[in-house]
This record gives C-alpha cells, sequence and structure tokens, in this order.
C-alpha cells in the first residue's frame, strides 16, 4: 500500500502554545484510559452522558488529573475523534481501499469510516458535536483532527509530496465530509445520500493530478 502520507506543515496553523514534552509511558496510560471511558460514556448516551467526574471514575484517575490532561468535555471529545481516527487509520493501512483511480479510494475510505461511524451513532454524534462546540481555546486538538483526517485521505490517494492544488481538493473533501456527517446525524440525509456527495467531492481529485493534466 502507499507509504504513510506526509502532510505538509503549513496545512496547520501556528501553535497558540509551546509544545508539551512527550507523555512518559505511565502518563499516556492514563490517557488512553481517560479516552476509553470518554469513548465508551459517549457511544452509551452521546454528547450529555459524557460528564468529566463519570470519565474521571471511570478511567480511575482523580478529577483534577483529569482536567489537567483535558480542560473540559469539548477538549476531550475532540481528542477523542482524533483517537478514533488514529485507530480507522490503523485499520485502512492493514486492509486499504481497493478502487482503481485515487478518488475511488478516497471515497471508498470515506464511507468506511462512515459505516464505522453509523455503528456508534451516539458516540459520533459526541465527537461532532463537541467539533462544532470548539472554540480557539481547542484549536491544537480541532488541528489534529484535521491532520489525521488529511493524512487519511493523503494515503488513499497515494501521495507523499501534494501539490498546492490538491491540498486545496483535500480541505474540500474534508469539508464535504464533514457536512455530511452533521446532515446524517440530524437525520436530514440517507447514507445513500453521503455517498452521492462524497464520490462528487472526491472528483476534485481527479481535476487536481497534474499526471491527469498533462
Amino acid at each position: 500500500m502507499p507509504a504513510e502520507a506526509k502532510v505538509p506543515s503549513s496545512t496547520a496553523r501556528p501553535a497558540a502554545q509551546p509544545a508539551t514534552p512527550p507523555l512518559t509511558e505511565r502518563q499516556e496510560a492514563r490517557r488512553r484510559r481517560i479516552l476509553h471511558a470518554s469513548a465508551q460514556l459517549a457511544g452509551r448516551g452521546g454528547f450529555d452522558a459524557v460528564q468529566m467526574r463519570e470519565v474521571a471514575e471511570s478511567s480511575q484517575v482523580a478529577l483534577g488529573t483529569l482536567y489537567r490532561y483535558f480542560p473540559s468535555k469539548v477538549h476531550l471529545l475532540v481528542a477523542t475523534m482524533q483517537d478514533q481516527l488514529e485507530h480507522l487509520h490503523r485499520t485502512l493501512r492493514k486492509k486499504p481501499p481497493a478502487g482503481e483511480t485515487a478518488a475511488e479510494r478516497v471515497a471508498e475510505t470515506l464511507m468506511r469510516a462512515f459505516r464505522a461511524l453509523q455503528r456508534e451513532p451516539h458516540l459520533a454524534d459526541a465527537m461532532v458535536r463537541a467539533l462544532t462546540f470548539a472554540d480557539r481555546s481547542v484549536s491544537p486538538e480541532v488541528d489534529q483532527v484535521s491532520r489525521q483526517t488529511t493524512a487519511i485521505i493523503l494515503d488513499a490517494m497515494g501521495l507523499e509530496d501534494p501539490t498546492p492544488e490538491q491540498l486545496a481538493a483535500v480541505r474540500v473533501i474534508e469539508h464535504t465530509w464533514h457536512s455530511a456527517l452533521i446532515t446524517w446525524l440530524s437525520g436530514r440525509a440517507s447514507i445513500a445520500q453521503v455517498r452521492i456527495d462524497i464520490e462528487t467531492v472526491c472528483r476534485l481529485i481527479d481535476l487536481t493530478d497534474p499526471a491527469g493534466r498533462a
């Protein structure tokens, strides 16, 4: 399958805070427990079911410790979405999309993501609501979600060094995917309608392919 795509740093906004040191093994394990508890609670009852005190109890950490990792429920759920996307990316590496063209592979990839979210509608709704509510203070976490989504799409395209036009197409695809997810969760679009939207926007990939215009 294609090598892991290198997402250009220019696609990310400047960090508002200095980079934090990497987590220790124990801290990372604690963070994993917190994210697992968040996903479990959201999966059972959606956005409102994720209460910080319950997350702390479920992950066996002190409430103050939880807030040091995630200052708010929105921070936590956006980080949960990034974690879910990482899991999807690992799955896609093991079983990459089989389409003949880049557009077909990206459309297949995003529809696989939709089907995964369809199996966990409460979790999907909680994560998307958190993204919608996110303000400037959540920018680092939102940027991580965007970078992860971009990496997934570029991997499906088989690109390591995309052109500016190709990156612009990827951004439009991401926006459409997010919008389609919102309309599906609100009951205003069926999965069939989502598929049509995704396949349509993925045609931008062919239009921005330098080889195709040569």
